[in-house]
């Protein structure tokens, strides 16, 4: 393939992508987005491999090619909706891992010689970063990997002075970075002792990073570290040479800082402070969790109660969470909600911006069911409108229910906006027990009397009441 052609073919790549950015914007367009994207990228690696920058082992490069692809295919068939952010978590530690393997490759390279000394430079800086940026990324990308598969606990690390001890590690980064350029200029120099410390200094801030966030902020942590794989891809394109690579990183790296600055702002948290991996709760809150708090007695209901109270509503209010995930519920609330409608209630879906454990994990599960585009609400659409509500039913959700992110300045979660669903006439709230969310406080809705505990598998319940509805 000539070098003409793998220009237009880089360029025809990145409209692709960037139209597969719009699609992704709208629940509607959604599928045609990712449709845009895999034509772009299957563009991309055809027009990179058959290129004249790939001299030998094609062949070699195409069995990995088909390896590797095989793998992804029989896991993605395996994995279920609601692991679905573990997995996004582990693709993005593949990618920083990649980019640090391709950065020692390319410093490892002798055969690379530069005419000046400050193109030599401008490499071994961009190498530095490239290796900083994706050993950060891989060592976050695991620790979320681990939070969000409950391998590790969802309550944030909390180390004397941590503000000071990322500062610190920011600064050993800078210096080594100097001494690895100095190095490099040096005959006889060892610039790979200083490139070695640093890749293990940028594995521990990526380990302390994301171990300092509560579990009720992990959909931010997998936006961010979108962002952080997208800037090791382009990282990587410069070390390369590689213009398409360069291109697609940054538009992975500056849409997913865009997405987690929104879901900072409908979390009322502060996006520099989640860059540096210190938001979420402070030191002086953590562990201040009521868990095992005794607030009162709840008022369970029966199947009946809950079709009597639903029958009875003229104005309902679904508002899912992971716990819907988990049961695979969503197709039997679809059925609730048509009956419903049919039956002349006005039935809306409400959802957090962290419902679920990523950014859209509800809209894909209610897509996924074909529930109506426009039911589904946005928190901020829909908040008002709580006083005028007959029935909140909470499937599986917890923390963005909870008033005391509202009334608790010491609550690990003060601060976040939440679905005030208590301002309505009754809420219904479906869960397996009496157990905490994901940032480990009790919620005090659970125990309001206008609150109806509806326990058992959600599946199971909401089968039984569409019979009742029946």
């Amino acid at each position: 393939m000539s070098e003409g052609l793998v220009t237009v073919s880089y360029i025809g790549a990145t409209i692709l992508f960037i139209l597969t950015l719009g699609g992704l914007s709208n629940q509607e367009t959604a599928r045609r987005g990712n449709l845009y994207g895999m034509i772009g990228m299957a563009i991309a690696i055809i027009a990179t491999v058959f290129g004249p920058e790939v001299t030998s082992n094609v062949h070699l490069i195409i069995i990995m090619m088909l390896i590797g692809g095989t793998i992804g295919i029989v896991l993605a068939k395996k994995v279920e909706m609601t692991q679905m952010p573990e997995l996004v978590a582990i693709l993005h530690s593949l990618v920083g891992l990649a980019a640090v393997l391709v950065g020692y490759v390319n410093f490892m390279d002798e055969t690379i010689s530069f005419p000046t000394e400050v193109e030599k430079t401008i490499h071994e800086v961009e190498i530095y970063i490239g290796i900083l940026i994706g050993a950060v990324t891989f060592s976050g990308s695991i620790i979320a990997f681990g939070k969000l598969s409950g391998k590790i606990g969802g309550n944030p690390l909390m180390l004397p002075a941590r503000h000071w001890l990322n500062l610190g590690l920011l600064i050993a980064a800078i210096y080594f970075g100097y001494d690895f350029v100095h190095q490099g200029h040096i005959d006889g120099g060892n610039a790979l002792m200083p490139l070695m410390i640093m890749t293990c200094i940028a594995l521990l801030f990526g380990i302390h990073m994301v171990m300092a966030i509560g579990g009720a902020d992990m959909p931010v942590v997998v936006s961010m570290l979108n962002s952080y794989s997208g800037w090791a891809a382009s990282a990587t394109g410069f070390m390369l040479g590689n213009d398409l690579l360069i291109v697609v990183g940054a538009l992975v790296g500056s849409s997913g800082a865009i997405l987690s600055y929104i879901m900072c702002r409908a979390m009322n948290r502060n996006f520099i402070s989640v860059i540096a991996g210190g938001f979420g709760t402070d030191s002086s809150s953590a562990g201040s969790s009521d868990a095992g708090e005794d607030q009162g007695e709840v008022i369970s209901v029966e199947t009946d109660d809950v079709a009597g109270l639903l029958l009875d509503a003229k104005e309902v209010m679904i508002i899912p969470g992971y716990g819907m995930a988990v049961a695979q519920a969503q197709h039997t609330v679809h059925e609730i909600t048509q009956v419903l409608r049919e039956k002349g209630v006005n039935v809306r879906f409400g959802i957090h911006p962290v419902a679920g454990r990523m950014p859209g994990h509800m809209n894909v599960l209610l897509a996924e069911a074909k529930v109506p585009y426009d039911i589904v609400f946005e928190m901020e659409e829909i908040n008002d409108d709580f006083p005028n509500i007959d029935v909140s039913m909470i499937i599986g959700a917890n923390d963005i229910v909870n008033p005391s992110a509202l009334d608790d300045p010491n609550s690990p979660i003060a601060g976040m906006p939440v679905l005030e669903c208590w301002k309505g006439k009754t809420t219904i709230v479906m869960k397996r027990g009496m157990a905490t969310g994901y940032a480990g406080v009790q919620n005090p809705l659970f125990f309001k009397e206008n609150t109806r505990m509806f326990f058992g598998d959600a599946k199971q319940r909401l089968d039984e009441v569409l019979k009742e509805l029946l």
